[in-house]
């Protein structure tokens, strides 16, 4: 009994260390955005990413995207870049959503939410800021005002190498 115990535990733990926390290096991840180009974690490299993980049947997923848009026009050289990851699965639903919102950033679905638990996210939204060395700064669970004065300041003094 005792064995099969220490193996639950180990399993339960395997992974625990790829997942995304302050302060560590982000797990990588490939993804095909909406436009139908490949990406990676790494493509965004040398710029502050706000990875955020949403729904279009997510109240508060819905609440936050104008100011995720509002965000993403702050920053039109691509200092900062938000790359949205829904878990939808059914794609008519999240092209529906992108057109009502007329998203402005670059967005993927990932319907099987394999980066999202990567990442050890278990609610939505949450979005992680990688700095761009690739280290994850923050995690913030639940919508945000992405367009506060101090949000943008701190992610203007990340993209500047602050």
């Amino acid at each position: 009994m005792r064995g099969a115990i220490v193996i639950l535990s180990c399993l339960l733990l395997a992974g625990c260390g790829a997942r995304a926390l302050p302060g560590r290096a982000a797990p990588p991840f490939a993804l095909t955005l909406a436009n139908q180009q490949r990406v990676t974690l790494e493509s965004f490299r040398g710029r502050v990413r706000l990875l955020n993980f949403w729904a279009s049947w997510c109240p508060p997923c819905i609440e936050e995207t104008p100011a995720l848009n509002a965000l993403a026009r702050e920053f039109p050289q691509g200092k900062v870049v938000v790359l949205g990851v829904s878990i939808d699965q059914d794609p008519v639903s999240y092209q529906t959503f992108l057109s009502r919102f007329q998203i402005h950033f670059p967005t993927a679905r990932d319907p099987s939410a394999g980066i999202m638990h990567r990442y050890g996210t278990v609610q939505i939204p949450e979005t992680y800021i990688i700095d761009p060395r690739g280290q994850v700064r923050r995690k913030l669970v639940s919508a945000a005002d992405w367009t506060a004065p101090a949000m943008v300041r701190y992610l203007r003094q990340l993209a500047s190498g602050g």
